[in-house]
């Protein structure tokens, strides 16, 4: 249940799906306000029980400053960022500072079809408005100081393990074949040669954490969850997660893999509209793509040695989960040798 300070004993909460280690994150349930849905949201300088690669910080320019979407949505940037281009936000309704430092944040409860329940029509045509939005951000993004300063790097070196793995752990060799298990070995090997051309792309303003639990298809258009994480970045980041983060958790059947990437892929050059030619966005989204899960594999090892722990959305079981991603890290190694050479 939400803190009674907030929401009534007897009042209907129902607690929605959320990463359970953001150190950030105190909770997030759709309760009753005045008379219709809403969604608090708790905004925390810390939690004790999150992962270290998960903390909260106080630092502004952090990765995970924990008062950044409590800002994103107080300036208006979260409403406006891509107005533009037909991409909205939910409707602030009321921000709280509590007596613990915490922060409740209350905003609209959008209806309308949630992203999972995307096609690659519809999710090509969120990467066209991604495009429109950020064309109007190229080479000039915002300088708020509560902005994330460089997530794509801040955010993957923290969840990358400090050493290398064991590629030949029996929970790779059972679900990843050789050939994966060799090019991820090489991706983790040639992560600062991915960030660092992903350093020289050219830069928009981005949401960074784009997939379909973020997205819902309102009656107004495309609405955009969760801006906890938002600030510049290079182009491609965005409509890069998601793509693969369509599929990493078991929430979309795979089998529409390739359809989406390149339903994705052409969305986004016919919304950035000839501002970047079609080589760079190419290259961008393959960079970006493979920058941003360099770790992901290496992080999967690191849970596999240790003591069970259940997943923030994906339901599968160990086995389940590598065997489940493998095509879709699959595409990751490919994109960073074409995007490297």
């Amino acid at each position: 249940m939400p803190p009674p300070d907030l929401v009534a004993a007897d009042a209907t909460a129902e607690e929605l799906p959320h990463n359970p280690f953001s150190g950030a994150t105190g909770g997030i349930w759709r309760v009753r306000r005045d008379g219709r849905d809403a969604v608090l949201k708790i905004c925390t300088p810390g939690r004790p029980d999150a992962p270290a690669h998960f903390q909260a910080s106080g630092e502004p320019g952090h990765w995970n400053y924990w008062r950044r979407e409590p800002e994103a949505y107080r300036s208006g940037l979260a409403h406006t960022a891509f107005a533009d281009a037909g991409l909205s936000a939910p409707a602030l309704l009321a921000t709280e500072e509590r007596a613990d430092g915490s922060v409740a944040l209350w905003l609209e409860h959008v209806p309308g079809t949630p992203g999972p329940a995307c096609g690659p029509a519809e999710l090509g045509e969120l990467a066209y408005r991604i495009g429109a939005g950020q064309a109007r951000w190229l080479g000039r993004p915002p300088a708020h100081p509560w902005l994330a300063r460089d997530f794509l790097r801040d955010y993957t070196t923290a969840q990358c393990p400090p050493t290398e793995p064991d590629w030949d752990h029996p929970a790779a060799v059972a679900g990843w074949p050789g050939s994966l298990r060799a090019g991820l070995r090489t991706l983790w090997r040639r992560r600062a040669d991915l960030l660092a051309a992903a350093d020289a792309l050219p830069r928009t303003l981005c949401h960074h954490d784009l997939w379909p639990m973020n997205v819902v298809l309102g009656a107004a258009g495309p609405v955009l969850l969760d801006w906890a994480f938002t600030g510049p970045g290079a182009i491609g980041e965005d409509v890069a997660n998601l793509t693969l983060d369509t599929f990493f958790d078991g929430l979309v059947d795979l089998a529409l893999l390739d359809d989406v990437a390149a339903a994705v892929a052409e969305g986004y050059r016919r919304g950035l509209g000839g501002a970047v030619d079609d080589a760079t966005i190419e290259r961008a989204i393959k960079l970006t793509g493979a920058a941003k899960y360099y770790w992901l594999a290496p992080r999967m090892l690191a849970a596999a040695a240790g003591p069970p722990r259940r997943g923030a959305y994906d339901a599968r079981d160990t086995a389940g989960v590598f065997a489940g991603r493998a095509p879709v890290l699959a595409v990751v190694t490919r994109w960073a040798q074409e995007a490297l050479g």
